[in-house]
């Protein structure tokens, strides 16, 4: 089969994984009855709205009680509430695949705009600054440092090292900020304690960036400190293991030098994994950080999650959940198209 069929062929399977992991969540907030509450729930706070600006007109009871029981059957009409919730399935599907992500019921975007496309724009930049930065980072510490440690295996600067990684994993990321928040920020006041800007934020743009910076400093540098661990273990585990391979072996028995072996024989077949590992973090990083954003009160992706399902918002669920496997799959087949160039075993037949 061609290369560029099977390519296809692995898209196309990968957009049904999207399909289905949408109409899955859907569903699920169904099915629980977790949507028919919250449309209940708006439903009523509109309806609580109502009845206050009409008892300042209407003053007979009864033709209060008539008039909002009229707006109330409009507004299960309007929610299709007067139906079983799998009426509301195709609708929503449709338009979170079309990209009409609609209206959120109650989470805002700073400047007051409803729309879910809005909303989370304006947090996937602020995600994008603060945890993709820190990913970014921290798989550049991890490439300088795990390759050197896989070709010095057993050395004393090895098992210190893997140790220290060890407990840089180990690290909670909260716990971390926390800790930096209480030496960095309200014992030597180097750094704010969290948010974007300052209360008052400079006007002019490199004054503006230089403190986004002086804000982001802390949330990145805690992200960098529990997240490297892992990554630098992890690339010293995968060239590791390369390593001993037999056809390194039979690279060493010809002769070719240390340099022409490590760099042919050694990284070049254990770059696939490796990207997938930084490409999946990479991917994952977008999802943004709920612990951190938290500490830091930093208004990001993994933030606006959270705030959505505490506000119950299906909107907005239902369209991160969909954005977030999209990035997922996007990464997944750019990953088919890099193990070709990376792998020269991997052959597509």
């Amino acid at each position: 089969m061609p290369l560029i069929t099977r390519l296809a062929a692995r898209g196309l399977t990968l957009l049904g994984v999207l399909f289905v992991v949408l109409v899955l969540v859907v569903v699920t907030l169904g099915a629980t009855g977790f949507s028919d509450r919250m449309l209940r729930a708006t439903a009523s706070e509109e309806l609580r709205g109502l009845r206050q600006s009409l008892a300042q007109t209407i003053r007979d009871p009864v033709e209060l009680e008539q008039v909002l029981t009229l707006r109330q059957q409009e507004l299960f009409r309007y929610y299709q509430l007067d139906r079983p919730w799998y009426y509301r399935l195709p609708d929503m599907v449709r338009r979170v695949v079309t990209f009409d992500l609609g209206e959120a019921r109650t989470v805002r975007s700073f400047d007051g705009s409803s729309r879910v496309a809005d909303i989370v724009l304006e947090r996937l930049s602020n995600t994008i600054m603060l945890v993709t930065t820190a990913s970014v980072i921290t798989t550049i510490l991890g490439l300088l440092i795990g390759p050197r440690l896989a070709s010095k295996v057993g050395s004393r600067l090895d098992r210190v090292s893997c140790l220290f990684l060890a407990f840089s994993y180990a690290l909670p990321a909260w716990w971390m900020g926390i800790f930096l928040i209480l030496g960095f920020s309200f014992t030597l006041d180097l750094f704010p304690s969290g948010g974007m800007f300052s209360l008052i934020p400079p006007e002019g743009g490199i004054a503006r960036f230089l403190d986004l910076l002086w804000h982001a400093a802390l949330p990145v540098i805690t992200l960098v400190l529990v997240s490297f661990g892992s990554a630098a273990y992890i690339i010293r585990t995968m060239v590791l293991n390369t390593a001993q391979e037999s056809f390194v072996s039979v690279g060493r028995a010809k002769g070719l030098p240390n340099r022409l072996v490590e760099r042919r024989y050694i990284l070049r077949v254990a770059a696939a994994p490796i990207v997938t590992s930084v490409m999946l973090g990479l991917a994952g990083s977008i999802g943004g950080a709920i612990l951190t954003e938290t500490v830091f009160n930093w208004p990001g992706m993994g933030r606006l999650y959270y705030e959505a399902i505490m506000a119950a918002d299906e909107s907005v669920i239902v369209a991160l959940t969909f954005f977030f496997t999209l990035i997922y799959i996007v990464a997944r087949f750019s990953l088919e198209i890099f193990y070709l160039l990376l792998d020269p075993r991997i052959r597509y037949v």
